[in-house]
């Protein structure tokens, strides 16, 4: 059972690890996410209800097309799994990758909310070991019974793509020298005060990650969040704050794909639709 250590999270609360950098100067200390006419204190991002909701929607769309059949799915030429509105990576036993796994982090965060999970989820691996495997049993009970789930809890999907954006910050500000921190920082709030920001920072890190992670590297170049931020120009108008993410996405998602050691020239123009939904 992947959960089986968790424990249950106050009804209503979202985790958050920014508390580490709340103490930083110019990082606002509290600030409150509202669910439900209920204004819920946390440290990290103010997210009305419809405002995850609209979120949440992107997002799948981006991801699946907004389609059922979309929350589980398999691409040609991956060996993994991509499960739920974000397309979450799950990984069988028979190979792993360099980019992080997220399906078994999500299944551990909607159990420990109290939900019940299928138990074909509950297990640490993917239980089909290749494509053909998996598209094989599209049909099949099992993978109905997980289609429904993930339909169920898309409102949680979300929130755990918010908890995975909190988290962000103080992981990419240890890997950045103090002097670039600064930058760092304020990019990222000056996002989140833009009209789009919200989406577009939750998006690309679920999109992208978090630019930490020394595996997902070409040529020692990273193509996350972090290389995002670091790539943005200061003193950019919040209005225009998602204009210059994309822009700054845009140039670190083509040196991914020239520095790539296969052709990832097939993904760059979908890449590019999609950052231009930010702005």
């Amino acid at each position: 059972m992947i959960y089986k250590e968790n424990q249950l999270l106050p009804k209503l609360a979202i985790i958050s690890a920014l508390l580490v950098v709340a103490c930083s100067q110019n990082v606002p200390k509290v600030v409150s996410i509202e669910t439900k006419g209920h204004n819920i204190r946390t440290s990290g991002i103010r997210l009305s209800e419809p405002e995850a909701k609209k979120i949440g929607a992107k997002i799948w769309k981006n991801e699946c097309g907004g389609t059922l059949e979309g929350l589980t799915s398999w691409n040609k030429g991956e060996y993994f799994a991509s499960l739920g509105i974000g397309h979450f990576i799950w990984y069988s036993q028979v190979k792993e990758g360099p980019f992080e796994e997220s399906f078994p982090k999500l299944i551990q965060f909607i159990a420990s909310r109290g939900i019940r999970v299928p138990k074909i989820a509950r297990t640490a691996d993917c239980p089909w070991n290749s494509r053909a495997e998996f598209i094989q049993s599209k049909d099949s009970p099992q993978m109905n019974e997980l289609r429904q789930f993930l339909h169920r809890t898309i409102s949680l999907q979300t929130s755990f793509i918010l908890t995975r954006l909190e988290q962000a910050l103080p992981k990419m500000l240890i890997q950045v020298p103090v002097n670039d921190q600064k930058k760092i920082k304020r990019n990222f709030y000056k996002l989140l005060q833009s009209p789009q920001g919200k989406y577009a920072l939750m998006d690309y890190v679920n999109f992208k990650g978090e630019g930490t992670n020394k595996k997902e590297r070409y040529k020692g170049k990273g193509w996350g969040m972090l290389q995002v931020l670091e790539e943005m120009r200061l003193n950019i108008p919040s209005s225009q704050a998602t204009l210059e993410f994309a822009r700054a996405a845009d140039h670190v998602l083509t040196r991914r794909v020239q520095n790539a050691p296969n052709d990832e020239t097939k993904w760059l123009m979908g890449w590019r639709n999609r950052l231009k939904t930010y702005y």
